[in-house]
């Protein structure tokens, strides 16, 4: 895990990751149009919409797997849209994803071994010296997921929950300043989406900027410094919780009216805590 301070004030100025005028088409269906946001070091930011709002798209975007057809993606200053997935992660970039994704018939252990192989550049001498530093980082992140105990498990024999942890484990292995995820409570129980939001903040506590997608409002509030409503694949509001429980277009599009109260109610009880 990053070692950096999750002050929310970069001193530089410069975000840690930028989002500029982003747009991604699937010939004449406009996914993500003309989006941009700055995530600060330390950040939480949310990402809430309705279903094809063109939340997953952006991750896509900004994790590699497709480049923009305009705009650009930066992380600290420097331009990474249109790289390669794991030249985006050696950037500082992790990932976890809405599907449980994984090796199933390796062990936990050996999937988030090779995350940790994957999230660094190598020369061949680096790759003969990394056994050791890779096994180290492995087994830091499994514990502090807590897996440490279930390292030898068969991924594909693990609980939703545990996926969805080992998955965590893996995008830390790969040591990111800056961590997406996309719906990381979903199919999950109210005890387990607790647990989930405790460790999302220890994660945070440990240096890493997080954006996370996920639909589960009380998650997503509770949770998150900013919170971007997505729709039609543009940006419909970015601000405070607090502001888009009071946002009458995030109501009509997205949360109605039920959903924006007990938003703030969710918000009202965060305060008193």
């Amino acid at each position: 895990m990053a070692d950096a301070s999750p002050d929310m004030a970069d001193p530089g100025g410069t975000p840690l990751l930028a989002c500029r005028d982003v747009t991604r088409r699937f010939g004449a269906l406009v996914a993500v149009n003309k989006l941009g946001f700055d995530l600060k070091p330390g950040e939480i930011l949310g990402i809430g919409g309705p279903n094809g709002a063109g939340k997953t798209t952006l991750f896509d975007v900004i994790s590699g797997f497709i480049a923009p057809d305009e705009g650009e993606v930066s992380h600290r200053g420097e331009r990474i849209s249109g790289l390669p997935p794991h030249k985006v992660c050696h950037h500082g970039v992790g990932r976890t994803f809405q599907l449980n994704a994984a090796f199933a018939t390796l062990t936990v252990y050996q999937n988030v071994l090779a995350a940790s192989f994957f999230g660094e550049p190598k020369t061949i001498l680096q790759s003969m010296r990394r056994d050791r530093a890779a096994d180290a980082a492995t087994r830091e992140a499994l514990d502090f997921v807590g897996l440490g105990d279930r390292q030898d498990r068969v991924a594909g024999s693990l609980p939703v929950v545990d996926r969805k942890r080992m998955m965590i484990a893996a995008a830390l292995a790969s040591r990111p300043d800056c961590l997406l995820m996309d719906e990381p409570v979903g199919g999950l129980n109210p005890r387990e989406i607790s647990e989930m939001m405790d460790l999302v903040t220890r994660v945070r506590e440990g240096g890493v900027a997080i954006i996370l997608i996920e639909h589960v409002m009380r998650f997503l509030v509770s949770l998150s410094d900013r919170v971007l409503i997505m729709h039609h694949g543009e940006l419909l509001f970015l601000g405070k919780p607090e502001e888009m429980a009071r946002d009458a277009r995030v109501a009509e599009v997205y949360l109605g009216s039920k959903a924006a109260a007990r938003i703030r109610n969710y918000v009202r009880a965060g305060s008193a805590a």
